[in-house]
C-alpha cells in the first residue's frame, strides 16, 4: 500500500498507479480480489441468453461462472461447478437446454440451479442415500442483476443493491432516452488488446488525446466542447457538441453525448439517438478482451428500413476503438519501465483519471471509496 499512498493526494501533486499494478501477476490477481470481487461489474450481455434454457460459460475475474436465462425469462448466475466432485459444468454455450448435467457422474441441475437428480448415490440404482438432502447441495448462486442488456454480479453478495448502485449515474442520465434503447441488431465489436485492462479505462475517461488519436471524431466532437464527469462509482467526460447525426431516430435535436467508465470495467456512451458499451475482461496483466454492443432507439434497433444506418454506426465505432489500440499498448509497453514512477496528472485534463486511480488505489487497500 505504500507506493499507492500518493495516488490519493490532491490532483496537482499526485502520482498515478505505479507500474507493478499493470505489469505483475501479483497485483492483478489482488485486483481481481478487491476490485472486481467486494462489489458489483460487468460479466456479460444477457442477449447472448435470450431464451429460456440458453447457458453461457463466463470466466470473468478469475471467476468460473455460468449464465442461466431460466423458465421465468429472468437470468441467473451460478458457479459453473457442481457441488459433487467439483467438475466444471458447461464449457461452451447451450440453446433451449432444460437442466444442467455433469458430464462425470450425470448430478443433474433445474434451470433454478436445484439439485433434481443424483443417479446410483446409494448404489447401483439406489438414486438416493440415507441422509443426503439435495436441497443443500444446489448449484452455489451468485448475485446477478441485468440493466439495458447488460448482466452485473457480486461475488461478495454484499454490495448495495443494483439499482442503488446504478442509482447516481441513472439520475445523471435522466435526459438520455434509457428507457428506449434497444439492443442493435449488429455484430458485437471485439478486440484483444495488448494491454492492463486499467489503460482501457483511463484512456476512455480522458478527452485529451482526441486530436492526435481520434481527428475525424475530434472535427465531429472537438475537444474544445468537452467537459469532465467525476462521482464515486464512475467518471468520463462528455461533449456538448456530438455532431454525428442524422441517420437514426433521436430522442431530440440537443448533441449531447456523455462517456463514462463504470467501475471497475465497463465502457458506456450515452447519445440521443444511440448507447454503447464495451465490456473489459482482464486476463493477464498485460492482455484484456473488449466486447462491444450497441443500442439504437425503439423499432430502430432491429427494423430492416435502418439496417444500413445501424451498420454505418457499428464501423464508426469500431474505427474510434481501433485507433485506441496501438497508443493504449504502449502505455502498457512504457509500464514496465523502471523510469515510470506512476506519472502524473494535468489538474485541467485529467480529473476523472485521478478519480479512477483513487479509486482502484482505495479499493486495493481494502477501502470502499465513498
Amino acid at each position: 500500500m505504500n507506493d499507492l499512498a500518493n495516488v490519493l493526494n490532491p490532483i496537482e501533486t499526485a502520482r498515478g498507479l505505479p507500474g507493478r499494478c499493470y505489469t505483475e501477476r501479483p497485483a492483478f490477481e489482488e485486483e481481481r480480489r478487491e476490485l472486481f470481487g467486494r462489489g458489483w461489474f460487468c460479466a456479460a450481455f444477457a442477449s447472448d441468453i435470450a431464451a429460456p434454457g440458453d447457458l453461457m460459460p463466463v470466466d470473468a475475474a478469475g471467476l468460473a461462472l455460468l449464465l442461466v436465462r431460466a423458465e421465468d425469462g429472468g437470468v441467473r448466475c451460478f458457479h459453473n461447478v457442481c457441488r459433487h466432485r467439483g467438475v466444471r459444468l458447461v464449457e461452451k454455450p447451450a440453446r433451449g437446454a432444460k437442466a444442467v448435467r455433469c458430464p462425470y457422474h450425470s448430478w443433474t441441475y433445474d434451470l433454478e440451479g436445484q439439485l433434481r437428480a443424483t443417479p446410483h448415490i446409494g448404489g447401483v440404482d439406489r438414486h438416493e442415500a440415507p441422509g443426503f438432502r439435495k436441497s443443500e447441495h444446489g448449484l452455489a448462486p451468485v448475485r446477478a442483476g441485468v440493466w439495458l442488456d447488460m448482466v452485473f454480479v457480486d461475488p461478495s453478495g454484499a454490495a448495495p443493491a443494483l439499482e442503488d448502485w446504478l442509482a447516481p449515474l441513472l439520475e445523471r442520465w435522466r435526459h438520455f432516452p434509457l428507457g428506449r434503447y434497444r439492443p442493435a441488431e449488429a455484430e458485437p465489436i471485439r478486440f484483444r488488446l495488448g494491454a492492463n485492462w486499467k489503460l482501457a479505462v483511463e484512456n476512455y475517461c480522458e478527452a485529451y488525446h482526441l486530436p492526435w488519436i481520434h481527428p475525424e471524431l475530434n472535427r465531429i466532437s472537438p475537444l474544445a466542447d468537452h467537459y469532465p464527469i467525476v462521482d464515486a462509482a464512475f467518471s468520463g467526460q462528455g461533449s456538448h457538441c456530438y455532431a454525428a447525426r442524422g441517420e437514426l431516430p433521436a430522442a431530440d435535436d440537443r448533441p449531447l453525448a456523455e462517456y463514462v467508465a463504470l467501475y471497475p470495467n465497463l465502457l458506456l456512451g450515452a447519445h440521443m439517438d444511440h448507447f454503447f458499451a464495451m465490456r473489459l475482461d482482464p486476463l493477464a496483466p498485460d492482455l484484456t478482451v473488449e466486447d462491444a454492443r450497441l443500442w439504437c432507439l425503439d423499432d430502430a434497433a432491429a427494423a430492416p428500413a435502418w439496417a444500413g444506418a445501424r451498420a454505418r454506426l457499428r464501423a464508426r465505432w469500431e474505427d474510434v476503438f481501433r485507433e485506441d489500440i496501438g497508443i493504449v499498448e504502449r502505455m502498457q509497453q512504457g509500464r514496465g519501465s523502471p523510469a515510470f514512477d506512476g506519472g502524473c496528472f494535468s489538474p485541467v485534463m485529467d480529473g476523472p483519471n485521478h478519480a479512477f486511480h483513487r479509486w482502484a488505489a482505495l479499493r486495493a487497500g481494502g477501502a470502499d471509496p465513498a
